[in-house]
């Protein structure tokens, strides 16, 4: 399968499955020294392998369709992670419901409930509000995405990052089920401890 043809099998499976709607996110996948990229205002439910825009790593429109306003963020993503060939974004409901909490630990969003979201991120750092397409947004993604390959941005969404889409996606799909799960038990939640968590991470990383 080709990167274009992951790209839009991946973001299809997402749109089916709830984690994005309308033309809500973006979704941008790395070969060598191009970035392929969904088009501004496309749906994942309808995106085409020729109809997906391509830029260079200065940004430079370089074939298809007008790029997603959130290049920036991509590119700045690609450059904190050299390893990092995939990125998604997505506006799903409970982690965007996390971003916009009044008491929100910036530096790690969400408390660790269970073995697998322990095991596939060290925290989950929340980027401060910009507005979508800010040229700000890249150089506070890319200090946020150093530390994580997952990603909060205040009041607006998540990010995740892997080596492939089908790791990216499985992380934007932990990242949407720990914040269900987050709501779900509210103060009567049991984190696993810091030495469980610590040990997790001794076995599996």
């Amino acid at each position: 399968m080709s990167e274009r043809e992951d790209l839009v099998t991946v973001a299809r499976s997402l749109y089916l499955r709830g984690y994005t709607f309308g033309t809500a996110g973006n979704i941008s996948v790395r070969i060598g020294e191009r970035v392929i990229i969904s088009p501004t205002n496309s749906s994942f439910a309808d995106l085409v392998e020729d109809g997906l825009a391509e830029v260079d790593m200065d940004g430079v429109h370089v074939a298809g369709p007008k790029p997603s306003k959130e290049v920036p963020f991509h590119l700045a993503v690609y450059r904190a992670r050299p390893d990092a060939n995939a990125v998604v974004h997505l506006h799903s409901c409970h982690a965007t419901a996390v971003s916009c909490l009044a008491d929100l630990d910036t530096a790690d969003a969400m408390p660790i409930y269970t073995p697998y979201y322990a095991m596939r991120l060290p925290c989950l750092p929340v980027v401060d509000y910009l507005p979508p397409g800010d040229a700000a947004l890249g150089p506070a993604v890319e200090a946020a995405a150093a530390k994580s390959p997952a990603l909060l941005l205040r009041n607006h969404g998540s990010i995740a990052i892997g080596r492939s889409l089908k790791e990216a996606s499985a992380l934007a799909e932990e990242i949407e089920e720990q914040a269900k799960l987050h709501f779900l038990l509210g103060s009567r939640g049991r984190n696993l401890t810091a030495e469980q968590v610590a040990e997790l991470r001794r076995r599996f990383q």
